[in-house]
């Protein structure tokens, strides 16, 4: 009943070797929702080491990816291949940039998350959404407020779906990644890393 999902977000990156070297002193498998191909080195790290690997998106850019549905799989199909490439993994994980609830694609198809998120589902892919927020991409200023939001957020019970991100402004999070996993441990909780089987957490559609 105490179950945490740590997910990071838009990496790999600067950070991404120190949150590796974390999660292997503490034995711990997460799920890397990623970002781009500049890095392989770091994609196939994190398969090494057991953890997953999902499909956020190639470019990250709102504008491009949710202009159609057509433009929405081709980015997705290419950081898709790009996993492969680094990994050997054929991953089926997908979150969406903004979360699955995003009004930011209004601006660019309206309707597109109602047909993306069947469509999706339909293929064979599993997407992920959150219940708790770090903030580390927007309210969590410094580690302490990671920190703090995301032990606020737990609840006992669900499954718990960590959001957090691994990008250029992570130092933060990484700093307050320790400090989290010894709450979670010594509440009780266990980490695990999400696999197609997980039952997902969906947030409403808000387009």
């Amino acid at each position: 009943g105490k179950i945490g999902y740590l997910t990071f977000d838009d990496g790999p990156g600067e950070y991404t070797s120190k949150l590796l070297d974390i999660l292997y002193k503490y034995n711990v498998k997460v799920t890397f929702f990623t970002v781009g191909s500049g890095h392989p080195d770091l994609l196939k790290a994190e398969a090494d080491a057991g953890h997953s690997i999902g499909i956020h998106s190639a470019t990250h850019d709102y504008a491009t990816i949710y202009s159609s549905e057509d433009a929405y799989f081709a980015d997705l199909r290419k950081q898709q291949e790009t996993i492969e490439n680094a990994t050997g993994i054929h991953t089926t994980l997908v979150r969406f940039p903004g979360g699955s609830s995003n009004t930011v694609s209004k601006s660019y198809c309206s309707g597109i998350m109602t047909k993306l998120t069947q469509d999706l589902t339909d293929m064979g892919f599993q997407y992920f959404d959150w219940n708790v927020d770090s903030g580390d991409a927007g309210t969590s200023k410094t580690s302490e407020d990671v920190y703090n939001s995301v032990i606020s957020g737990l609840i006992e019970g669900q499954d718990n779906i960590i959001l957090m991100h691994d990008f250029g402004g992570a130092q933060k999070t990484a700093d307050a990644l320790q400090s989290i996993i010894d709450y979670c441990k010594e509440k009780g909780y266990t980490f695990k890393a999400i696999t197609q089987s997980t039952t997902p957490v969906h947030h409403t559609i808000s387009n």
